[in-house]
């Protein structure tokens, strides 16, 4: 049984580079710090998790970040995650990111540089692949962009829509999602500046903004929402780690706080975190300071459901690391951390 206040974490990592699969931990309601139960290798290199409440009770879904490219669905009712059903490919190359919208599954896949649809049964089940999206394009990084690499894809906070970042094509493409059939259309394209190579996105909690975060220049890209029109505007770009920082930085997430105040992004190569805050107009993001991530190459970083801590996956040094937030400045302070070797992302259910 868990404690009082206590909630439950799930951490994804690389199987093919020393990893558990997926770990299931418990979180201490007091002081956040988490503690394994149990985990899973079921399917190779589960490197991002979604989860959703099912008949069942809550079922969580991984991708499979394998040249063949699958999901997979798992029982976190007891322990230790249990697969259910059998893993089901998702047409693409190398899937990095998954989103739950309207009954579906949405995978982003990085290799082919295309978007899945998977139709989920009501016990939680995916099954085979009803539509796949084929991105096309390239930017101007010969090493990392000769064609499109989707990196992230998930809903807007209407659930009208569904937004696919490609870093491949240094653009944010806005599908609509036929619920009936499976399948994904095209609405709108929206171009940023060639070579910024864009990762992941968040939005703000109002709804109408959203920021783009850049790997292949560190940072960040403010943007207007328009979720009757389906349409984001970029209108504004700021750097997530201070002036003469040598060496190269690829960023990896971004996080806005529950009260849109501020973000916070982790930044790969610097191995830190970066707290930026959002004026009034949530059109202006200032660099505040950066912290260390508590360890090496931070893929991935996550708050808590109270939106007072904020917990890093270090995929290098192999952890997860915790951190309380100062609710006035947004400066996290390391609190403490968990063995997770080639850790990639980490969720709460």
């Amino acid at each position: 049984m868990l404690d009082k206040g206590a909630g439950r974490a799930f951490i994804g990592s690389f199987t093919s580079a020393g990893g558990r699969g997926i770990i299931a931990a418990d979180v201490d309601g007091e002081t956040g710090a988490l503690a394994e139960t149990g985990a899973s290798d079921a399917v190779a290199d589960p490197s991002y998790l979604a989860i959703a409440i099912g008949s069942g009770g809550p079922v969580l879904y991984a991708v499979s970040e394998t040249a063949e490219g699958a999901v997979a669905a798992f029982d976190v009712n007891g322990p230790s995650p249990k697969p259910i059903g059998a893993r089901i490919p998702v047409c693409g190359e190398g899937p990095t990111h998954l989103a739950l919208t309207a009954g579906h599954l949405v995978t982003a896949n990085y290799g082919s540089g295309s978007v899945t649809v998977l139709p989920v049964t009501a016990g939680g089940e995916p099954c085979a692949a009803s539509g796949v999206l084929q991105h096309e394009g390239a930017g101007p990084d010969p090493q990392r962009q000769r064609g499109p690499h989707a990196h992230q894809v998930l809903p807007d906070p209407t659930g009208r829509w569904v937004l696919g970042v490609d870093l491949g094509t240094d653009s944010i493409r806005i599908c609509a999602l036929d619920p009936d059939a499976g399948e994904l259309t095209l609405h709108g394209e929206t171009a940023l500046r060639p070579g910024t190579g864009p990762r992941h996105l968040a939005f703000h909690p109002a709804g109408s903004h959203a920021y783009v975060l850049n790997e292949l220049e560190p940072t960040l890209t403010v943007c207007r929402w328009d979720a009757d029109a389906g349409v984001l505007e970029p209108i504004g770009e700021t750097p997530v780690v201070p002036d003469g920082v040598d060496g190269p930085v690829y960023p990896s997430e971004v996080v806005v706080s529950h009260d849109g105040r501020h973000l916070w992004t982790a930044n790969r190569g610097h191995d830190s975190i970066a707290v930026l805050a959002l004026d009034g107009t949530r059109e202006k993001a200032e660099l505040v300071t950066t912290v260390p991530c508590g360890g090496h190459w931070p893929r991935d970083l996550a708050l808590d459901p109270t939106g007072r801590r904020l917990y890093a996956a270090n995929e290098r040094s192999g952890d997860v690391t915790w951190f309380d937030i100062d609710p006035e400045t947004g400066v996290p302070r390391r609190a403490g951390s968990l063995d997770a070797p080639a850790a990639s992302c980490v969720i709460f259910a």
